[in-house]
This record gives structure tokens, sequence and C-alpha cells, in this order.
């Protein structure tokens, strides 16, 4: 039995220029005086039925913080996984809520490196309203470890640039 020709096209029409304008790569922030900052929202999944958002999602904002800055350090943390040099694991973290971020509001993610060791980084970390008000600040130590899980020196390169990162008064 010979299938019919569907009663409709599958060709769609080409893009308007303003959709063409919308597909941008997502913000990686701005890296400025040693502090990265990169801008966030709340969303529905983030909080529970009263909008409010769960603590431990505080945690995942500030992981896409330390991404991104080590992204505009120069550093390429994902080659290095799958290139099997290492990965960054926090193995210390100490953290304060101040306030409850809500849904829909504006966040800043704030990221400063504290120092840097051979094998790891003590960062601080702080979560703000786009008005200012601090929600979470939170202290770190983010170890480089083999493949095996073991820890491992840094690049040299790494540690070159993280130098220059660094506040001079550290």
């Amino acid at each position: 039995m010979a299938l019919l020709p569907a009663p409709f096209s599958l060709r769609l029409p080409p893009p308007a220029p303003y959709l063409i304008a919308m597909l941008v790569p997502p913000s990686s922030g701005a890296l400025d005086g040693g502090i990265h900052r990169l801008a966030a929202r709340v969303y529905f999944e983030d909080t529970d039925t009263a909008g409010i958002m769960y603590h431990a999602k505080y945690l995942h904002f500030m992981e896409r913080g330390r991404t991104e800055f080590l992204r505009l350090a120069g550093i390429d943390h994902g080659a290095a996984v799958k290139g099997g040099l290492g990965a960054y694991a926090v193995t210390e973290m100490q953290i304060k809520w101040l306030r409850p971020a809500r849904l829909d509001d504006g966040l800043i993610i704030e990221t400063r490196l504290l120092s840097v060791r051979a094998a790891a980084c003590r960062i601080a970390q702080r979560i703000v309203r786009d008005c200012g008000t601090a929600l979470a600040e939170a202290t770190l130590v983010a170890a480089f470890l083999d493949p095996a899980g073991r820890p491992r020196r840094q690049p040299p390169h790494w540690i070159a640039r993280f130098n220059q990162i660094l506040p001079q008064d550290a």
C-alpha cells in the first residue's frame, strides 16, 4: 500500500531577524577587579510552594558562579575533565544564609579567589539580590583531583593565572 503525501509541508520559513538576535550564547558574567559576577534568576523549580528558594539551590547557583569564573579566567575545566587531567571538587565549605531568595528574584553570584595552593584554591562567594541585599555568604576549598580522586597539582599556567587575579593584599 502506497503512502499518500501529507497535506502539509514540513518546510519552515526562515527565522525572522528578531529571532536570530535572540539566539545569543548565555552570559558568563564579568570578571572585574578580581571579583566575578554572574546574573541569574530564581525560577519556580528553585522554590517551594511558598515561593522561597530551597537552601540547597544556593549551592547550585554558587557552582555555576565558580564554573563561569574559571571560564572567564581562561581555565578550561571541561577540557581538563574530558582529557583526564583532573577536576575541581569542593572539599570544605562554610555557608551562612542571611535572607531568603524568592521566586523571580534577580540574583548576582559573586566569586572571589582568596588564596591558591599547589592543589587547591580557597574561594569566597556571595549571593545578593540584584538590588544589593546579601542573601548568602560562603567560603570554600576547591581541590584539584586526578581521575582517581586523589589530590593533584594544578597546572602551572592555571596557578599563574590565579595569581594574576588574586587581590594584592591576599
